[in-house]
């Protein structure tokens, strides 16, 4: 009878105390910045273990107010690239000389998996240009072809921080350079001017998986120098020639090359956490809202992570980026668990890999759960913790992707002095969802020194200007989810995102794959209607394998084809469509 008694008891007090609290608080905001951002994690590398306690943090969240969680048991699992590795068998060997890996050469992350055994020309800066005034040829006088090409790192205007030389001087431009020539391979190595120090760069990878069809490699200046040696230079003396003569310098060497490279490029599986409100009213339940925000950030930073801070590598806790905008889609996900269904639908996302290049959203966008047709809206919220107090700003992206988005906005606003931005893409997971057609809502109280730093921590937040931010969001939501009609999808700006600092004279208007998941070229993820692509006949989906016979492997490639070319040309595009090969006839 006791027992019986006790558990009753136990049952009643169970039952008295809530699950969680349903609604916006600023103990809840902190508690789920806290850990997000806690050292614990690790900064939230898609695949560390600290990735995976997070999702599981935010699958406990959901599963607690009650939604229910969608594909397997909330999670939506995918494989992407997050590093590189060497292998075994790295070897660089100059007749009897034999050089160490990591410290006399090193691969780069893109470079193929080969061997190759070749004589050594030596072409400047490795840079071929010819636009309009700016003129340089490291190769007028040697052919490349069959042969490894030795180059200086950096460019022949190296003090300039805006050198005009600046998008030839990438280790990747100088790689499709030296493809272009046929040349057997290519080998970096960094003058005096370019680095003091004679060290090598830390293997890293670059957030895209393409690689070149040819081996890449860095070497020492005394490494260089040795191959060098029957020519009398060295490379101290040719930087300061070039430097002098303002003109490229090519040698032709008799030194034979024998370099076998293997570097791993290391797959992880991260996931996106997924849960589902359902909809109350029988005509609209099967219209969807999408609330979304990206859990991961950059682990420890270091080269090729994305931190501001290069020479840092600590852990970047990445509270506003984006642990903040994570607390937004678990506070409204109870808030509204907690009110009652509404009329349509919600579905909240947690995105794995958005810093890796919005690889989580475009897995849920691939494979969503329900038809991309059926939703209306998606609200992404993506460093939501900054609010000025003074200001009270708020940046808010996506305002023309609907017709009636702005007069909402505007008329539900507790104070904000609100900054739109018409464009459905930006450099966030919205940006996946726009090119399926369906309205965003990009909010954001916006960038600040501390971004993709570890300096980007929990202390800094504004908790109270989080809280305001969330409450409008929940009046926003909660207007979009019960009004009579869906919202009016509109095109708003182009379907691509805009290169930084690229000198284009001439677009597609296309939408690529910045993470270079397709091996076989540049996959289109989006076409913009009237845009020379869009007009040529270009499809979403397509595949770019060369532009005017030139390969096309990644973003990169497909870059540098766009800068050679002119408005009023007619290029030819070839692409591979339902793996079928096409040939695009497209004017600019």
């Amino acid at each position: 009878m006791k027992i019986t008694v006790f558990v009753i008891l136990i049952a009643i007090l169970a039952s008295c105390g809530p699950k969680f609290n349903p609604e916006i608080t600023i103990d809840d905001i902190k508690e789920n910045i806290s850990y997000l951002a806690s050292d614990s994690l690790k900064g939230r590398k898609p695949g560390e273990p600290g990735d995976l306690l997070a999702a599981e943090f935010i699958r406990s969240k959901f599963e607690a107010a009650g939604l229910e969680l969608l594909y397997n048991n909330g999670f939506q699992s995918f494989n992407l690239v997050s590093s590189a590795e060497l292998g075994e068998g790295n070897s660089c060997k100059l007749a009897d000389r034999s050089f160490t890996p990591e410290s006399d050469f090193l691969p780069y992350a893109f470079s193929a998996n080969t061997r190759v055994s070749a004589q050594v020309v030596f072409a400047g800066y490795g840079i071929e240009v010819d636009r309009d005034s700016l003129k340089w040829n490291d190769f007028k006088d040697v052919s490349a072809e069959g042969k490894w090409i030795m180059a200086l790192q950096g460019d022949p205007d190296l003090d300039n921080p805006t050198s005009p030389f600046l998008e030839f001087s990438s280790e990747r431009a100088k790689g499709l350079t030296a493809s272009d020539k046929n040349a057997a391979g290519l080998i970096l190595v960094a003058g005096p001017k370019f680095s003091e120090n004679d060290e090598l760069s830390s293997l890293f990878f670059d957030k895209n998986s393409s690689r070149f069809s040819i081996p890449v490699i860095q070497i020492t200046r005394k490494v260089a120098n040795e191959i060098l040696a029957e020519t009398g230079k060295t490379i101290e003396s040719i930087e300061n020639e070039i430097s002098e003569k303002n003109e490229g310098i090519s040698l032709v060497t008799n030194a034979l090359l024998e370099v076998t490279v293997n570097v791993n490029l290391k797959e992880t599986t991260t996931q996106n956490v997924v849960a589902m409100i359902r909809g109350s009213d029988e005509n609209l339940k099967d219209e969807y809202l999408v609330l979304g925000g990206h859990y991961d950030h950059l682990g420890m930073g270091g080269p090729g992570s994305g931190s501001r801070a290069v020479d840092t590598v600590a852990v970047h806790n990445g509270a506003d980026d984006n642990a903040s905008g994570v607390s937004a889609v678990i506070q409204l996900a109870e808030k509204i668990a907690a009110e009652g269904n509404p009329k349509r639908s919600l579905i909240f996302v947690a995105f794995g890999a958005e810093e890796m290049g919005l690889v989580g959203s475009k897995a849920f966008t691939a494979e969503a759960p329900v038809a991309s047709e059926k939703m209306v809206a998606m609200f992404n919220f993506d460093m939501v913790g900054r609010l000025d107090s003074a200001s009270e700003a708020l940046s808010i992206g996506g305002t023309q992707t609907a017709k009636e988005t702005e007069q909402l906005l505007n008329d539900l606003n507790p104070g904000f002095q609100l900054a739109f931005s018409g464009e459905g893409v930006g450099p966030s997971d919205h940006a996946s969802f726009y090119l399926q057609n369906i309205p965003v809502f990009f909010i954001s109280t916006g960038a600040h020194s501390d971004y993709h730093t570890p300096q980007d921590d929990t202390e800094l937040i504004n908790f109270e200007g989080a809280k305001k931010v969330m409450d409008y969001s929940y009046a926003l939501v909660e207007n979009v989810a019960n009004r009579d009609s869906a919202l009016t999808f509109q095109e708003a700006g182009a379907k691509f995102q805009r290169s930084r600092g690229g000198r284009f004279k001439v677009t597609l208007g296309v939408m690529p794959d910045f993470a270079g998941l397709e091996k076989r070229g540049m996959r289109i993820d989006g076409v913009t209607k009237g845009k020379p692509a869009y007009n040529g006949g270009m499809l979403k989906g397509d595949i770019i394998t060369a532009i005017d016979g030139k390969k096309v492997g990644n973003i990169y490639e497909y870059m540098s084809r766009l800068k050679t070319l002119e408005a009023g040309e007619t290029i030819t595009v070839d692409v591979l469509r339902d793996d079928k090969p096409t040939v695009l006839i497209i004017q600019l």
